[in-house]
């Protein structure tokens, strides 16, 4: 059993952003050499979320229309006494700090519309996520 570690920095934009990362997570699978296992991505930040799903504008942003209806700002949560982004905190909660994918024949194991994002709730920022890959 062989690992492969790479973190990874970004820097975003805005407030609220939804970036595809797809390519970097294939390209650290592609470097570690490992053929079939698994691929880890996570987020190191509390408002910074990973998600997978299809890569189409019109639900990008009815995936942040959700989110703002479910989490939205300045709702009177009790965080937001301490630095005004609870909103943050929750969006992120309710989308997950990492997702695990199959790697097979040294290759991610996702569907024709499957894309990797990074989902940020607390911009812009310098950022930063881990993909580790573990298998044979």
């Amino acid at each position: 059993m062989k690992s492969y570690l790479r973190r990874i920095n970004v820097r975003t934009s805005h407030p609220v952003e939804l970036i595809n990362v797809t390519g970097d997570v294939r390209r650290v699978v592609e470097e570690s050499g490992i053929r079939n296992g698994v691929a880890v991505v996570f987020s190191l930040h509390t408002t910074l979320a990973v998600y997978v799903n299809e890569d189409e504008g019109r639900l990008r942003r009815d995936l942040l229309n959700l989110l703002e209806k479910l989490a939205p700002k300045g709702a009177g949560y009790l965080h937001d006494e301490i630095d005004r982004n609870a909103h943050s905190h929750l969006r992120s909660i309710l989308l997950n700090p990492s997702v695990t994918i199959p790697v097979a024949d040294g290759s991610l194991l996702i569907g024709t519309w499957q894309s990797i994002f990074l989902a940020e709730f607390d911009g812009p920022r310098r950022r930063s996520y881990v993909v580790q890959v573990v298998g044979e």
